[in-house]
């Protein structure tokens, strides 16, 4: 479902989509949600699976609330299988959530291992019959629901299919249900479950959008890194009240197991913990920009900013490698908010030193940064000569390239 051309949200509106899922009394029991680009949009337009899987995710979690637009109900919530791999996914709650797969997933060993891995935390695997049988699909034994699209099939093949999906113990979903006789016959059969335009088109929902500054979600990427004492990081979310609102909706919203409300921005720090901050953090960042890539950039840029920390050890302070830290990380934002970074740089307050080294590559930090995206083109002519200027063994470098990756990969991104 998620595929063909993506047109960016505005930056002050989110939009989601949602469609009621009804059992055969009519009863709403869950929703299905979509990824909207506007409040009057009727369908989902993408140009990037995963960017639009994070809007989703950002826009329920954070900017509407889970309680506001699915009250008790469950969500479907279409994946991807790039989405699928995702630790950001974990963000959702999974007692409400089930995973709906894109017909086109394949049931590779890590895909097979990765839905089995969710089940085991609670979340429950949806998969799509479009018109092609999922019996003795490896993927079948591990889905708790299957939704048939009884409009690429006749009544009475869907029937067929309908008891093939129900003796393998999973729940079945007619999906496409567009008229009374559709409905009618759907409820013969004995559907659990049935969605479609018969009973509501999909509602388009809008929260205002407050878009936390880009720099202070930075400012708590790098505190967390350094393992900054729990008031500093307190003290970096008092300094946007919207990334504050955010985290308290957010806590919740998702359902931490909390028997009262949190109101305090201490109390929703100590239970969120750094590495679910971390994560929450990152969704922040890849949703921040525009652009399509962002995903990968953040990636990138922040294992840039490892590295060029990792590099700086034994030449500057604590200090002097956090603001190595920073200008890794704050050296593809030009290419996250898609403008100049002389631009970049007249909205960002920095050291000078550090805009010499994005600027220019120049300074006290630009060598260090220059080596980092050597060792990202795996230039080793240019390695080894940016080494021996800054009198660092090539093989040390090597080392510390890996552990950046690692240390990356470690924290989810």
């Amino acid at each position: 479902m998620l595929s063909g051309k993506y047109v960016c949200m505005t930056q002050d509106q989110a939009y989601i989509g949602r469609q009621p899922i009804m059992n055969p009394l009519q009863e709403i029991v869950a929703y299905e949600l979509f990824f909207r680009h506007s409040a009057e949009a009727t369908s989902a337009i993408y140009e990037n699976s995963l960017q639009a899987c994070n809007r989703v995710l950002v826009n329920t979690l954070n900017d509407m609330g889970t309680q506001w637009l699915l009250g008790d109900k469950l969500a479907f919530l279409n994946i991807s299988e790039e989405m699928l791999h995702s630790e950001l996914l974990e963000l959702l709650p999974p007692a409400k959530t089930v995973l709906e797969l894109e017909a086109l997933v394949a049931p590779s060993p890590e895909v097979l291992e990765r839905c089995r891995f969710l089940r085991r935390r609670g979340y429950r695997i949806a998969l799509k019959d479009k018109g092609a049988s999922l019996v003795g699909s490896a993927l079948i034994d591990d889905a708790d629901y299957v939704k048939i699209d009884i409009l690429a099939y006749t009544m009475d093949e869907v029937a067929r299919r309908f008891l093939e999906y129900q003796i393998l113990g999973v729940t079945v979903v007619a999906e496409k249900v567009e008229h009374h006789h559709h409905y009618e016959a759907c409820r013969q059969i004995g559907f659990h479950l049935i969605q479609g335009f018969y009973f509501a088109h999909t509602e388009t929902f809008t929260a205002k959008v407050i878009n936390p500054a880009f720099a202070v979600v930075l400012d708590l990427l790098n505190m967390i890194s350094r393992d900054a004492d729990l008031r500093d990081i307190e003290n970096g979310f008092k300094r946007d009240a919207a990334l504050s609102f955010k985290l308290l909706r957010y806590i919740n919203s998702v359902g931490f197991g909390l028997s009262c409300e949190i109101q305090s921005l201490r109390h929703a720090l100590t239970i969120i913990g750094t590495k679910q901050l971390y994560r929450w953090l990152t969704l922040l960042m890849v949703t921040a920009g525009e652009n399509a890539a962002a995903p990968a950039l953040m990636k990138t840029s922040i294992t840039r900013g490892r590295l060029t920390e990792l590099l700086g050890d034994g030449y500057f302070d604590k200090t002097g490698r956090d603001n190595l830290f920073v200008t890794g990380v704050f050296s593809m934002l030009d290419l996250m908010l898609e403008m100049p970074m002389e631009r970049v740089l007249e909205k960002i307050d920095l050291p000078e030193a550090i805009q010499d080294a994005l600027l220019h590559r120049q300074g006290i930090y630009g060598p260090f940064l220059q080596l980092a995206e050597a060792c990202e083109s795996q230039d080793s002519s240019r390695i080894i000569a940016l080494a021996d200027s800054l009198q660092l063994d090539p093989n040390k470098v090597n080392d510390a390239h890996v552990a950046a990756l690692a240390w990356v990969e470690a924290l989810g991104v």
